[in-house]
């Protein structure tokens, strides 16, 4: 039975080629983590089944969820022993952080700090809009969205990415498309287990990237189906994140 890759590729702007990663034997422990969901019904595998956190289950993806892409990162440490590395992209529910997953590209606890009080803010214009004021809809509209502009701003600079040659950037540098960063970015789960890796001296050897969770509603997702890092916000970081890499 064959499988298709789902590697990671991005092109690098300091070596003017495509950086790779190929699957690998990665697939092997991506089966044992699709075990795991399907037999635990839960992410945190860490924690006793008596202290299960129930914001964790994964009949959240079979709902309103829709499912979301996990991701497996098979690591070489120093010594030659193997590491695997797991992520899940963006949030899980409210959550950026689950022992045992590797953590987002930014620190929460930061990224809680600019963040709940302007979604605070936008909920309250957003209020103020759909109550029906029509002498200053425009103003309050106009004022939600450079709220929103400048939140996503704030938000994008908390980022940090690291790479193999042990340089740091940030998405904006990073990112090699002229166009602004799509929603998103940086949290999907290449990024996130790359730039653990690369923090932390292991030396990437294959990834995998799976689906887990109901059809997503363009059905371009299934469950349990591998797909490589997507091309409009994954690849024009992954170049910079791959630098460095010899295996």
């Amino acid at each position: 039975m064959s499988y298709p890759q789902s590697g990671c590729k991005g092109f690098c702007a300091t070596c003017s080629c495509d950086h790779y990663l190929h699957q690998g034997t990665s697939l092997q422990h991506a089966f044992a983590l699709m075990q795991s969901l399907s037999e635990q019904h839960r992410i945190d595998f860490e924690t006793p089944l008596s202290a299960a956190d129930p914001d964790c289950a994964t009949a959240w993806l079979f709902g309103e969820a829709r499912g979301k892409m996990f991701g497996i990162l098979e690591c070489r440490d120093k010594d030659g022993r193997t590491i695997v590395l797991k992520a899940f992209s963006g949030q899980y529910k409210t959550k950026w952080m689950v022992q045992g997953w590797v953590p987002p590209l930014f620190d929460p606890d930061e990224y809680d700090r600019i963040n709940i009080p302007a979604e605070r803010e936008i909920k309250h214009l957003t209020w103020l809009i759909e109550k029906g004021h029509s002498e200053n809809r425009k103003e309050l509209m106009d004022e939600r969205r450079l709220l929103s502009q400048k939140l996503m701003q704030d938000i994008h600079s908390l980022y940090r990415l690291h790479n193999f040659k042990g340089e740091s950037a940030t998405l904006h540098e990073a990112f090699i498309l002229p166009k602004g960063l799509p929603t998103g970015v940086g949290d999907c789960c290449a990024p996130k287990l790359l730039n653990f890796a690369a923090k932390n001296g292991l030396t990437p050897i294959g990834i995998s990237e799976f689906y887990w969770g109901k059809q997503n509603k363009s059905k371009t997702r299934k469950l349990g189906s591998f797909y490589p890092s997507c091309q409009d916000k994954c690849e024009p970081i992954l170049g910079f994140l791959l630098c460095g890499l010899r295996r």
